[in-house]
């Protein structure tokens, strides 16, 4: 093999090259390929015995949350807390100014970074992060400069989506997007729970049915991202938030109703609950009817899960207090491993059919 092809060989790690391997040769088995093709096929790639990217990322990951953890260590020690008042006696206007200058400057690190080094995926990602908490520093401080005491404190969080939206288009950044929806949701749970003055209810709806119709709204969104060239690649992201908001409430929906209060809820009848759990469970496999019938894996993942939890809560809801915890749980162990059997078949599926050497 010469210098230049051997630059070009692909490298994967050890777990992919056993799949990509044996599909080689079922390929070859069946004809589907001669033997010399397969032959040049299997010296196309080369196993490396680390897999770097994947320790690249962790590591990144790890080291932003030392941050944050050591951000929350110093806010938890009261000497570390003068010390900051100290540094911090400007006014809050200022500290703003100063937080978004910091964050401004993080975001154009991490874009021009971006555009020079596109390989430096997840080092570029961690600048980018670093300027998403020095942004909801700079909107706090904001906040604590045209505080009026009123409590209306979801237009900070309004504006950091605003922010984060702006700046995750701008960068392309899927970090940075996903921030936006998470802020976007904050804004929507506390603003309807201040114009409702904080009680239970928004137009008869509590905090779990009032996130159904956000999550289910945010889905439906989505699919317009794709119109535009600058959207089209926050259309899953923005797709898979809408679902993780719509089934955890519909979730929590489906266990506490749309009640408001505690002790309502404990004197409901189960029966009462019953057409939320149904709601659930349509919802949950009418995902998986899409996800199988439109090959979309992100529809049939989250139909598959939630379709077993609702299952499983069910479970726990009508069994715990009427069933001795010995069956209870020897009933949860069998219904586990059928589920592990039953996925193994189907992992194994395409290697069951295959002829044998």
């Amino acid at each position: 093999m010469t210098g230049g092809q051997k630059d070009a060989t692909m490298k994967i790690v050890r777990s992919r090259a056993k799949i990509l391997k044996s599909a080689i040769e079922e390929w070859m088995r069946q004809e589907v390929i001669t033997r010399d093709e397969g032959a040049r096929l299997l010296q196309s790639y080369e196993v490396v015995p680390f897999d770097w990217k994947r320790a690249t990322k962790y590591s990144f990951w790890i080291s932003l949350i030392c941050i944050v953890i050591a951000v929350g260590s110093v806010l938890a020690d009261e000497a570390l807390m003068k010390l900051l008042a100290r540094i911090f006696k400007a006014p809050a206007v200022v500290n703003s100014f100063f937080f978004a200058a910091v964050a401004f400057a993080f975001y154009f690190w991490g874009l021009r970074r971006k555009r020079r080094r596109p390989e430096k995926i997840f080092s570029t990602e961690a600048i980018l992060f670093l300027g998403v908490l020095s942004t909801a520093g700079s909107v706090f401080f904001f906040g604590q400069a045209i505080d009026t005491e009123s409590g209306h404190f979801s237009i900070l969080l309004l504006i950091s989506a605003f922010i984060y939206a702006a700046v995750g288009l701008l960068v392309q950044s899927k970090l940075i997007w996903i921030f936006a929806l998470l802020s976007i949701g904050s804004w929507f749970g506390a603003e309807t729970g201040y114009v409702s003055g904080w009680g239970a209810y928004y137009l008869g709806m509590n905090f779990p049915l009032r996130f159904v119709l956000f999550g289910a709204a945010l889905t439906g969104s989505s699919f317009l991202f794709g119109v535009w060239d600058r959207t089209e690649g926050f259309e899953k992201s923005t797709r898979a938030m809408g679902l993780l908001y719509f089934f955890i409430a519909l979730w929590i929906l489906s266990i506490f109703g749309n009640y408001g209060d505690w002790t309502s809820w404990h004197e409901a009848k189960q029966v009462e609950l019953f057409h939320w759990a149904l709601l659930f469970g349509i919802a949950a496999i009418a995902a998986l009817f899409h996800g199988v019938r439109a090959d979309d894996a992100m529809s049939r993942g989250f139909g598959l899960t939630f379709l077993f939890i609702n299952l499983y809560t069910r479970f726990f809801e009508h069994f715990w207090d009427h069933m001795h915890k010995a069956i209870f749980f020897a009933l949860l162990a069998v219904s586990f491993w059928c589920l592990g059997t039953r996925a193994e078949r189907i992992w194994n599926l395409g290697r069951q059919d295959s002829p044998k050497p």
